[in-house]
């Protein structure tokens, strides 16, 4: 392994998130050979409490020279292979906040542990055969999931729901290469190869690994969330429309307009997927060097988001100033948002709608009166449908890493069709299939560099 993840010795980390005056628990864990001699140096268990695995004992933590007590603690201990790592580990309840479990970690690195790596708990139950890859990305979405859905596709993945297939899918490769080399070796005395067999067995291959292939989209959506920008001329219920749909006061609301004057966010889940509102300033020219900011803010955010909402004021019509935005904007996934519709009769109404350009997603608001929300958050639904980022099985959702590594394999299978339909060689055959099989590999783990691990796990946090 690299110097990033030399799993050797006995780390420690502080396992919870560490926040003044906030949380009731903090925890450091530890694990490696030392870990249980390490708790014996730093815990106090009055009484007769048993030091037995998966045992807890209450007690106290003290410094091993000065006996200056710590912390009041519990002790959780797990000796191999029965824990996270399948090493021995400890973990030191402490009391929350910062003080307790800083000073705890501190004695625990004076004392025969080193500070362990981002991920590095996870590397080393990979490593030492509890997880696949595919089950510690499957910790990581957990950790970062944004939404219940996105928590039940990450729990899917760690529950080897994806490592499955993917296992399924190498094993079948390596018969089928098995056929080809036990040709090629003993040639004379086995029937010729079923080629037909063979190209129907990849076809099977590759249509699966389509099938997984499609899940990318909704895998990253899931993860990173869908940013949503509301965009519109000063004073159209920009403002309005985010706190109806936040059920918040968010955004500053007045009659007067350029009242906001830089980006304002939310975070909301809709249908599972969690989605980044930004409410911008109004779009306009203005010699207000500030308001100009926040206009050119607003183009950006515009610019980057996924997805736009072109946000009109019903009462005043369509206006130059909307048809301005609306052609900057219009490359962009669009829905039209009709607000202040409870300030308009059914005729004038109806003479709007024809003013309007024709788009496919258009609703009706009175954001002020929260009315209209249920239908936006249809129309976003619907363009995510549209956009074919709901896939068929929403168990699973693989990330950026495992779609190369599929589209790597995918491609290695047609050229192994090429190369039959070519009649080349059975030694040609082999050379792409088992560049098949590699690819199949890196994603659970089974074939595997230190480069990727060192990518993987440099994204977790510390003490996990």
């Amino acid at each position: 392994m690299s110097e990033v993840f030399a799993t050797t010795g006995t780390i420690a980390a502080i396992a919870t998130a560490v926040v003044p005056q906030q949380g009731s628990v903090g925890i450091v864990r530890v694990s490696g050979s030392q870990a249980m001699a390490l708790a014996q140096t730093l815990f106090h268990a009055p009484g007769r409490q048993t030091w037995e695995s998966h045992q807890i004992l209450y007690g106290y933590i003290r410094h091993p020279q000065t006996q200056q007590l710590v912390d009041e603690a519990l002790l959780l201990i797990m000796k191999a292979p029965r824990s996270y790592t399948r090493e021995d580990v400890v973990e030191f309840h402490c009391h929350g906040g910062i003080m307790a479990v800083q000073q705890v970690l501190q004695l625990c690195l004076e004392n025969g542990a080193r500070l362990a790596q981002p991920g590095e708990f996870t590397l080393r139950a990979f490593l030492n055969g509890r997880l696949d890859l595919t089950q510690a990305e499957g910790i990581a979405d957990l950790v970062g999931a944004k939404s219940p859905q996105a928590a039940q596709t990450a729990l899917a993945g760690l529950q080897g729901k994806l490592a499955h297939p993917i296992r399924q899918l190498r094993a079948n490769c390596l018969d089928i290469l098995a056929e080809i080399e036990a040709r090629i070796d003993f040639e004379e005395d086995l029937p010729p190869l079923d080629d037909k067999a063979i190209i129907s067995e990849i076809e099977k291959i590759a249509a699966e690994i389509t099938r997984l292939l499609a899940t990318k989209d909704k895998g990253e959506l899931l993860r990173t969330g869908l940013k949503v920008a509301i965009v519109g001329r000063p004073n159209v219920g920009k403002s309005s429309l985010l706190n109806a749909w936040s059920q918040s006061d968010r955004a500053i609301v007045t009659d007067l307009p350029g009242t906001t004057r830089d980006v304002v966010e939310s975070q909301l889940v809709v249908g599972g997927i969690p989605v980044q509102v930004l409410d911008t300033a109004g779009i306009r020219e203005t010699t207000d060097q500030v308001e100009k900011i926040g206009v050119e803010r607003s183009r950006r955010a515009a610019n980057a988001a996924d997805l736009v909402l072109l946000t009109i004021d019903a009462s005043v019509g369509w206006t130059e100033g909307d048809q301005e935005i609306y052609e900057q904007v219009q490359h962009r996934p669009l829905i039209l948002v009709i607000n202040k519709i409870d300030l308009v009769e059914e005729d004038a109404s109806k003479i709007l709608q024809s003013q309007i350009p024709n788009l496919k997603y258009k609703i009706v608001t009175a954001a002020a009166q929260n009315q209209g929300i249920d239908g936006l958050e249809k129309a976003i639904l619907e363009i995510i449908q549209s956009e074919k980022v709901q896939a068929a099985d929403m168990d699973l959702a693989i990330n950026q890493r495992q779609a190369a590594a599929l589209t790597q394999a995918k491609i290695s299978l047609e050229q192994v069709q090429a190369t039959i339909a070519q009649h080349l060689p059975l030694d040609f055959w082999t050379i792409d299939l088992r560049g098949a099989i590699q690819a199949l590999g890196e994603i659970t783990g089974e074939e595997v560099t230190e480069s990727v691990l060192d990518k993987i796990f440099s994204k977790f946090c510390i003490g996990k």
